[in-house]
């Protein structure tokens, strides 16, 4: 029997939905509608889903919904064919009763399939289950739809009858259910699906709205309610409105997507207008005042042509009146004495140096274990000095590479450090915490400290979040470590590791931070130096780190180095290779992966990682320690021979190259070891009975394992 089709929207309209979840409320309720249906067989796969999300509205379309889905033929196990029937092949009670719980009788015995299930023979009974309706399957997508909603936080109220309570995201109004034209009758929420709703609050038609069918839905909305009723073409709308109103204003519209979800999420007809606020506000920072009339009033402020803030910034309205004039001048009243809090913070914030906050620093606690700002201040100061020695002494010249300079680089870095952490007691960061660290630096520069101070307190956060951009000087380098590093070992040293998706002190991100500052700046120093010079910062008498904190960390580190790098592109295979070494300076992680791809490109390879493979098999397999050294004397195959002679050749052009940093040309190099390799393994008995002969051959694999092995482990290169 066919059944006809039909497309099928629901729509739950509700009071003002919170913004910040919308977006994902409404993929949610579209998402896990659609596939209950299309469990159930009342949707086809590949049937198209429309989710459609408004303050106050969650729908979804879905096209090709059966009003009924085909019955299934279902083939059910029963029991074992010893425990169904006698000794005669007669039902047992124990089968009729099987059979009678589900709807059938003793008649129906000859018709039980006998097929085997493991070991043992067993009794099926094929049925066919009724598909299920769309007024039954619809309800049980919608109540499984409603439970599952990522709900932020749920509210209770009470249903008319002044007796029902209700526990919802917010209350609900209406519901609608529409197969084509035709209502399908279903329940939720106190509520009996019809094919009304409601439009814009203020702008709309008509006070209710009788929906024609599913697929007019969204133009009906929008003539009859004044409402876009989906997220995405909301947004894209406000997103052509704010393009077309700065370029009449002049400027370009903060670029900011979260800021657009929101409000998207708070309009459901918009309507850009352009307010603006008096020039001299402009003396305070930007960031300032971007982020209040952003955070406050859901403002798009307007940059200029240099990327600097302009005194005029853009309205999301929900109305379109006639006359927006009133509209502009209310948000542009409201507004002010935002941005004049933001001005009397920063002069007030002025009258006080960073310097003379610096003991207020002993009195803000930072972690019960861990003690005090002050004390991390000063933790971070002596690591940053550390580092700075680590750069002195480095085999690699750094660019500040004169004993005065280093000398000039420490002052700053202590001064940095020693202050960067003060404009946490300032009011504008009490009021913007995401302002610090760029208020500090604002600060040092009007009390007139070195611009290299200034830029390492506004820097040493950075990178803040991915893509975000580097610290600008060697001083902030150095201070941005520390900062991180001190961070890292200290809540890992009293066990506050992330674990799952939890990670409330953000160790993840500066694990990474550390991660992008050592290799995009090719710094010339080693990761277990560096966490070394942390834990030694740390005072055992004051804290007491766990023993195994080094180890912990260094794992930690790789781990999302890893995870760093394959986002970047880079193979599985290829990042194993790498960091199989665990190389201590992660600058060189990227040479030595481009290494290793150019490597893997040669025809040679695949031959030589399968060797490799093979020599670190025999050597592990080996008894006692096999030292990488050969006695040409026991040379005594042909091919053993050859391949020492090939070593000899080739291990020093490789050796040279690595040493020189040139990763690529040091790999390449042993392609030259591919046939000898080969020619050894075929023609050489490695495992000899003359113990001297057989502790040479091993010599001399561990000498070729040796030479493959400096830039990656090539056997993980191997398929």
């Amino acid at each position: 029997m066919t059944t006809t089709t039909k497309n099928l929207l629901v729509e739950l309209f509700v009071e003002e939905l919170p913004p910040k979840a919308l977006k994902k409320l409404g993929e949610s309720f579209a998402g896990t509608l659609a596939d209950s249906l299309k469990a159930q067989g009342l949707a086809g796969a590949d049937a198209q889903v429309t989710p459609f999300a408004s303050p106050r509205r969650l729908a979804v379309h879905v096209t090709g919904v059966a009003a009924k889905a085909a019955d299934k033929p279902v083939s059910q196990k029963l029991m074992p064919v010893s425990v169904g029937l006698d000794a005669q092949g007669h039902a047992t009670q124990a089968l009729l009763k099987k059979l009678s719980a589900l709807g059938a009788g003793p008649e129906a015995v000859p018709s039980l399939k006998r097929q085997m299930d493991g070991k043992a023979e067993a009794l099926f009974f094929d049925s066919v289950l009724p598909g299920a309706t769309l007024d039954e399957g619809l309800q049980k997508a919608l109540d499984e739809t409603l439970a599952k909603l990522p709900i932020p936080k749920v509210m209770s109220y009470q249903l008319e009858d002044g007796w029902t309570s209700v526990n919802f995201v917010r209350p609900a109004h209406g519901l609608v259910a529409l197969h084509g034209a035709d209502v399908v009758r279903v329940y939720a929420l106190g509520l009996t699906s019809g094919r009304e709703t409601q439009g814009h609050r203020f702008e709309a038609a008509v006070e209710r709205i009788s929906l024609r069918d599913a697929d007019g839905y969204a133009a009906q909305l929008e003539a009859e309610g004044a409402v876009i009723a989906g997220f995405e073409a909301r947004r894209d709308e406000i997103s052509r409105q704010l393009k077309a109103a700065a370029e009449k204003a002049g400027g370009t519209p903060i670029d900011d997507a979260a800021l657009l979800d929101e409000v998207t999420a708070l309009v459901e007809r918009p309507n850009v207008l352009v307010g603006q606020f008096e020039p001299a506000f402009l003396d305070v920072p930007q960031e300032c005042l971007i982020l209040t009339m952003k955070a406050n009033q859901k403002y798009f402020p307007l940059l200029d042509a240099a990327g600097k803030l302009t005194n005029k910034f853009l309205i999301v309205s929900n109305i379109r009146p006639a006359d927006a004039s009133a509209v502009v001048g209310g948000n542009e009243r409201v507004v002010r004495p935002r941005l004049a809090d933001a001005k009397f913070f920063f002069d007030q914030d002025r009258r006080k140096t960073l310097e003379s906050r610096v003991p207020g620093l002993d009195k803000v606690v930072y972690h019960g274990k861990l003690g005090t700002q002050g004390e991390r201040a000063e933790r971070v100061r002596a690591i940053g000095h550390a580092v700075v020695n680590l750069l002195r002494m480095a085999t690699v010249p750094y660019t500040v590479d004169a004993k005065d300079e280093f000398d000039v680089l420490d002052s700053k870095v202590q001064q940095a450090a020693r202050l960067a952490k003060t404009d946490l007691l300032t009011d504008m960061v009490g009021e913007f915490p995401e302002l610090q660290g760029i208020m500090g630096g604002y600060y040092a520069r009007a009390e007139g400290l070195r611009d290299g101070v200034a830029i390492a307190i506004e820097d040493h956060y950075k990178p803040r979040f991915a893509g975000d951009g580097l610290p600008r000087n060697h001083s902030g380098t150095v201070v941005a470590l520390a900062d991180k590093l001190e961070t890292l070992v200290g809540l890992f040293g009293i066990g506050q590791l992330p674990t799952g998706d939890k990670d409330p002190f953000a160790l993840r991100r500066h694990a990474l931070g550390v991660i992008r500052i050592l290799t995009e700046k090719n710094l010339p120093l080693d990761l277990p130096d560096l966490i070394d010079a942390a834990i030694g910062a740390f005072p055992a008498a004051t804290v007491a780190l766990q023993p195994d904190t080094k180890a912990t960390l260094q794992a930690f580190f790789s781990d999302r180095l890893a995870v760093s790098l394959r986002e970047q592109g880079y193979s599985a295979q290829e990042v194993d290779a790498v960091l199989a070494l665990a190389p201590r300076r992660l600058g060189d992680v990227p040479k030595r992966l481009a290494a290793v791809r150019a490597f893997a490109a040669l025809q040679e390879a695949a031959s030589l990682a399968a060797a490799n493979k093979r020599v670190g098999n025999i050597l592990k397999k080996a008894e006692g320690t096999v030292e990488a050294r050969v006695d040409a004397g026991l040379l005594k195959e042909t091919a053993e021979a050859a391949l020492n002679e090939a070593l000899q050749r080739v291990k020093p052009e490789a050796d040279a190259a690595f040493d020189r940093g040139d990763y690529t040309v040091s790999l390449q190099a042993l392609a030259a070891l591919r046939e000898p390799v080969d020619t050894f393994f075929d023609q050489v008995m490695v495992n000899a009975e003359d113990p001297a002969l057989r502790a040479n051959r091993l010599g001399l694999l561990a000498t070729l394992h040796g030479a493959m092995n400096r830039v990656a482990d090539l056997s993980r290169l191997a398929a």
